[in-house]
């Protein structure tokens, strides 16, 4: 009897490329800017959280290949975002927020910031890193969208109408940029172990009116066929695929990790 291993990682070299990647001092961010450092790029990991930027550099084991250069940066400042995207390579929009409240008690300012953070700043990234990608005939875009690209929930407005507006954006990418050598993808996590997970834990808690340990099997993990949170380095391990010469013809696509969610 053959026995199978836990896999490796894809072979992927990046030596000589420029990543950024939004979100990066912690969770999927996190994980995506250590694989991508891992196979040789160049990182400007972005976050407003310098603390979380300044850990993120340290793990980078010195002598490992690539880098990670922290670039503390608020995305709603747009501008600054769109200058900060130039020579970029590969662009990995991570960056989110989460507010679980009804429609009807959902802070508008804060629809507006989860909006700005999570679709426009993409749009402007975008806007910063595609005509050194174009001029080069190469570029990589994956914009980690969510299940919540695919599927709606009840009480997460904003955050759905962003992923739903993040995937049309991808597309649309996927198209214009496909003359030029440049793909565009989403990957959509089901629920992962981050810090974002964790408090919308609370959230629903607070919503439903139920212990924070049930939320898990019984609302967040209700429509999983698999009964476990997603690993960080697992969604990586998806970028750092989508970024291989293999992957040259996967473009304008949504690859769902979501333990056979949308399978219903």
């Amino acid at each position: 009897m053959t026995v199978i291993g836990t896999p490796g990682p894809v072979s992927l070299d990046l030596d000589g490329r420029t990543a950024l990647v939004t979100g990066a001092a912690g969770g999927i961010g996190r994980a995506c800017a250590l694989r991508l450092a891992a196979a040789g790029a160049t990182v400007r990991a972005v976050d407003r959280d310098t603390d979380g930027l300044a850990r993120l550099a340290t793990d980078h084991p010195n002598g490992a290949p690539g880098r990670i250069e922290p670039f503390p940066l608020d995305l709603t400042d747009l501008d600054a975002a769109e200058r900060a995207a130039a020579g970029t390579d590969l662009l990995v929009n991570n960056a989110g927020l989460q507010l679980v409240r009804p429609i009807e008690e959902f802070p508008p300012e804060v629809f507006h910031q989860v909006l700005t953070v999570m679709l426009e700043a993409p749009f402007r990234l975008l806007r910063g890193a595609l005509p050194h990608m174009y001029a080069q005939g190469w570029g990589r875009v994956i914009n980690i969208s969510s299940v919540h690209g695919l599927r709606a929930s009840p009480f997460k407005s904003a955050y759905v109408a962003a992923k739903h507006g993040l995937e049309g954006l991808s597309k649309t990418t996927a198209l214009e940029g496909a003359p030029h050598g440049v793909t565009s993808n989403c990957v959509n996590p089901g629920y992962v172990r981050t810090p974002l997970v964790e408090r919308q834990i609370a959230d629903q808690a607070a919503a439903h009116g139920i212990p924070e340990e049930r939320v898990l099997a019984g609302i967040l993990l209700a429509d999983s066929a698999l009964k476990r949170l997603l690993e960080p380095a697992e969604v990586a391990e998806a970028v750092a695929y989508l970024c291989t010469p293999q992957a040259s013809f996967v473009t304008g696509t949504s690859l769902a990790l979501d333990g056979g969610w949308t399978a219903h």
